[in-house]
């Protein structure tokens, strides 16, 4: 039964590209990988998997050849950059070399389990959405390994905009989302903001340009190696960006 459900989704004709920025991220990319191979060869679905290094100091880059070595370099593509360069710019990096003709963005630290895209796929196909954004904030959403002020920081955040901006989905900070390819090139290409206010902004572009949003519970669990790169200075730079839309948009 099994390998009947994976022949009919691998003839739908649809193809994923993943994309992954990465910095210091040597321990947690094989274990994204691995886990996004799996869940991709159980549910049957095409995909290509895009590691767009920043130029890791850690060796992150060599990790990625050699886990493209295990699984092929047709489904781990490697686009690396020189330096840190903004994941906006590493999205339109990435972009440019997708094979797919839907676009998956996640966290490369296992913050975002590769378990839930099978029901981004299916919530898209059901819907027709040209975005599915996971959410914290509904259903059985939630956020694991996150101490007090973590949390308190998130929700806060999450509500100001929701009050600010009406975005029409409940979770604009995250950062785990599947894109028809051609609407996440018009997003990135309307986006001006940088930084963690980069995802949030995708989101309201979204709705101001009339693109449909479905959305899809998740369990966001803190990363599993390596340090949070939310600092003072991405919560300064936050609250610039939310006042600056909330003028523009």
């Amino acid at each position: 039964m099994a390998s009947r459900r994976s022949d009919k989704k691998q003839n739908t004709g649809d193809k994923y590209s993943i994309l992954l920025p990465t910095y210091n991220e040597r321990e947690n990319l094989p274990l994204i990988v691995w886990l996004l191979v799996k869940y991709f060869g159980d549910s049957g679905y095409d995909y290509e998997i895009i590691v767009i290094d920043d130029g890791s100091p850690d060796g992150t880059l060599e990790v990625a050849e050699q886990l493209q070595k295990i699984y092929g370099e047709d489904k781990i593509l490697l686009r690396p950059r020189a330096k840190k360069l903004g994941l906006g710019t590493a999205y339109i990096h990435g972009i440019q070399h997708a094979t797919g003709n839907f676009i998956i963005i996640m966290d490369a630290d296992l913050s975002h389990h590769p378990k839930f895209i099978p029901e981004f796929i299916e919530k898209q196909r059901e819907g027709g959405y040209d975005v599915v954004s996971g959410t914290r904030y509904r259903g059985d959403g939630g956020v694991y390994g996150w101490d007090l002020r973590r949390k308190l920081i998130s929700r806060g955040a999450n509500f100001i905009t929701q009050v600010l901006l009406r975005p029409g989905a409940s979770d604009l900070t995250g950062s785990f989302r599947l894109y028809k390819k051609e609407v996440l090139e018009s997003l990135i290409k309307q986006c001006v903001s940088k930084g963690y206010v980069f995802q949030m902004e995708m989101i309201v572009r979204a709705r101001q340009l009339g693109y449909s949003i479905g959305e899809v519970p998740i369990s966001f669990v803190d990363r599993v190696y390596g340090e949070s790169k939310l600092g003072g200075n991405e919560i300064v730079s936050f609250l610039k960006g939310l006042l600056t839309l909330f003028a523009t948009t």
